[in-house]
């Protein structure tokens, strides 16, 4: 009998059975299911299970998490039930069925703008120190600006538009080649048809509205005419092509023989999809683009804009923990284009810094209190940098008033706000760096929104906490594993052998600032967790390898002389990226020396996948270790840098 029969077995059976199960796969810690009715999962006899860790449900997979072995649980498990695995992307896939419509389409939705918000929000940042030099009249009795009387300035004025214009009037080519990326076709044609929708052949989109339509230029067919305008900055235009040619290439590859594909697919691919483009859904999307922005803006701007702002300023944290504010996206970018600005996105940026202000109460609630603390204070730094998941998930949600102080704050400075009038260029850095965005004209008032919103969370949740909170939450409260550490965590250990170093040079943060419930919970073990300035990962320490995540390369196992066992995992859900990005250097049952070369990764392609490159250093199995210690709160080098200890 194997190791994991038994569990295998009785796992089988609390899932559902085998007709439950539409697809199962695993990644480098966990069994990820997509079932056809969730609610016959037993999730509390499963938690029961020796071999498992917990469970969770996230984006309509069930997920069981068994550790570094779940790779031999798997192989039990599937055996045991005569199923055939899947690959991660098709159980992705599979798990989107679990999902409603609107769910779907925020999903895809939010996967499209992944890649392209870096150049989104650098574009802002460069639209908004364009007009500190340019626009802004500081000098000769506000008569001038820096760019007027100075001839560098105003070459630099001049020059960064050459990558505004790129970010904001060239956006389709970046939208529809992150489509085509995202369905798996081919990535040069979506860049060639989004160049035709921006050609300088056709009337920059632009100037429509300020061009007479006897004035705009055509293609004349004979027997009909097709306007020659380009979508120079439209978002919906550009999703609805990018959809159109993805469609197009997945019908003829299917249909057309191997031996004429290479010459066959993309032309009848392209073709089409350009003439449909410029045609049909070019200004179908143009018409909706329009109308969704105008609705929004038209709302924001009416008289009743300021309770529509309060409405949003309320409830925009709690859709974030739906995962819809990603439309938010879609909408900022055609109000930036239509308007020359955005007055959604002051709002996002101020629910921000509400939700870090909740935190923030919290923080000072539970200064004496050492494992909240852990929690509260870089999930506070997170939000106030626009980050608000570990914020919301971590702390807010969970004592759950902060979360309505936040929103209430929220609320408040968002009505401000839109009362005043304050527009963003486009999309910028989150919480409070979101200044850098805002239109220099509306500074003054956006300093004051975003008192509202650090002032009114604060104080809430620091009223509510003190009656809500029991003592045990807002005092001095240790468990007895970290008193008895604390003591020692200022010393060296005396043996360099009873340590595990830096497998990559950064930033180290503790375990529970990493953005993934089953790593910042401690599930599979406690641990360090590093945000990496190099790309190569090596030995921590002398070790075997005793597992690697052959498919993906993302993540392996080590297993130490006193039996402990360490796991390293770069980056967040990168399991997803198939292995894109990633080498693996060993195998199991190596034996490696601190600092041979176990991963190299690329940084760039992680990002450009929408996840974080934090990189976790996990204690999966103790061993014989005793009083194990781990050092966070500073930057560390590979191989030099002691992170985990103990005697």
């Amino acid at each position: 009998m194997g190791k994991y029969q038994k569990d295998a077995a009785m796992l089988l059976d609390l899932v559902g059975g085998t007709r439950n199960i539409k697809a199962v796969t695993h990644c480098m810690t966990r069994m990820r299911f997509v079932l056809a009715d969730a609610k016959l999962a037993d999730t509390k006899a499963i938690e029961e299970l020796s071999a498992v860790k917990g469970t969770f449900t996230q984006a309509g997979q069930f997920q069981v998490i068994i550790g570094n072995d779940v790779s031999e649980f798997y192989k039990e498990f599937t055996a045991g039930a005569g199923i055939e695995g899947v690959n991660k992307e098709a159980a992705k896939e599979a798990a989107k069925s679990n999902q409603s419509l609107l769910q779907r389409i925020m999903s895809n939705l939010g996967e499209i703008f992944a890649p392209i918000i870096p150049a989104l929000i650098c574009g802002g940042l460069i639209l908004g120190f364009r007009n500190i030099i340019g626009e802004i009249n500081f000098f000769e009795n506000g008569t001038k600006s820096l760019a007027d009387i100075s001839q560098f300035w105003a070459g630099l004025y001049s020059f960064l538009w050459l990558i505004g214009e790129a970010v904001f009037h060239l956006l389709p080519v970046g939208i529809v080649w992150s489509i085509t990326k995202k369905m798996g076709t081919t990535q040069i044609l979506g860049i060639i048809l989004g160049l035709t929708l921006i050609s300088p052949q056709l009337l920059n989109g632009f100037s429509v509205a300020q061009t007479n339509a006897s004035d705009i230029p055509v293609w004349d067919f004979g027997f009909a005419q097709v306007q020659m305008i380009g979508y120079q900055g439209q978002v919906i235009s550009a999703i609805l092509a990018g959809f159109v040619l993805v469609y197009l290439e997945k019908l003829f590859r299917k249909i057309c023989p191997d031996v004429i594909s290479m010459i066959v697919v993309p032309f009848c691919s392209l073709v089409p999809a350009v003439i449909i483009a410029h045609t049909v859904v070019g200004p179908i999307g143009w018409k909706i683009g329009d109308g969704i922005a105008n609705v929004v803006y038209n709302g924001l701007t009416s008289n009743y804009g300021v309770i529509f702002a309060g409405v949003f300023g309320l409830l925009y944290a709690p859709v974030v923990m739906t995962g819809l504010h990603h439309m938010t996206n879609a909408i900022d970018t055609t109000l930036s284009t239509m308007y020359g600005g955005t007055i959604l996105w002051p709002m996002i940026a101020l629910s921000n810094i509400a939700q870090g202000s909740a935190v923030l109460a919290m923080a000072v609630l539970q200064r004496k209190n050492n494992q909240a603390k852990q929690i509260n204070i870089p999930a506070l730094i997170s939000c106030y940098l626009g980050v608000t998941e570990p914020a919301l998930f971590g702390v807010n949600l969970k004592y759950g008033f902060p979360l309505f102080c936040g929103m209430i704050g929220s609320a408040a400075a968002a009505m401000v706000s839109v009362g005043f009038g304050v527009q963003a260029f486009s999309i910028g850095v989150g919480g409070i760096p979101g200044i850098l965005s805002i239109k220099t004209e509306f500074w003054s008032i956006f300093l004051l929104c975003m008192a509202i919103s650090i002032i009114v969370p604060f104080v809430l949740t620091f009223i509510v906490g003190k009656k809500k909170l029991a003592a045990e939450a807002i005092g001095s409260q240790q468990s007895e594993t970290e008193s008895a550490a604390a003591p020692e965590s200022q010393k060296e250990p005396e043996e360099a052998t009873n340590s595990v170093y830096a497998p990559v040079s950064g930033k180290v943060i503790p375990i529970s600032e990493v953005p993934d419930d089953v790593f910042s919970q401690k599930i599979l073990g406690d641990g360090i967790a590093v945000e990496p300035q190099g790309n190569v990962i090596t030995a921590p320490c002398d070790a075997e390898v005793s597992v690697v995540m052959e498919d993906s390369n993302h993540a392996c196992g080590l297993k130490l002389s006193n039996d402990m066992e360490i796991l390293i995992h770069v980056g967040i859900n990168t399991v997803d990226m198939n292995g894109d990005g990633f080498t693996m250097f060993v195998s199991v049952g190596d034996h490696v020396k601190k600092g041979d070369k176990l991963i190299e990764f690329s940084p760039e392609k992680i990002r450009a996948a929408g996840h974080p490159t934090t990189t976790v250093i996990c204690v999966t199995e103790e061993g014989s270790a005793q009083q194990i210690q781990f050092s966070s709160g500073m930057d560390c080098i590979a191989g030099e840098t002691k992170l985990i200890a103990w005697e």
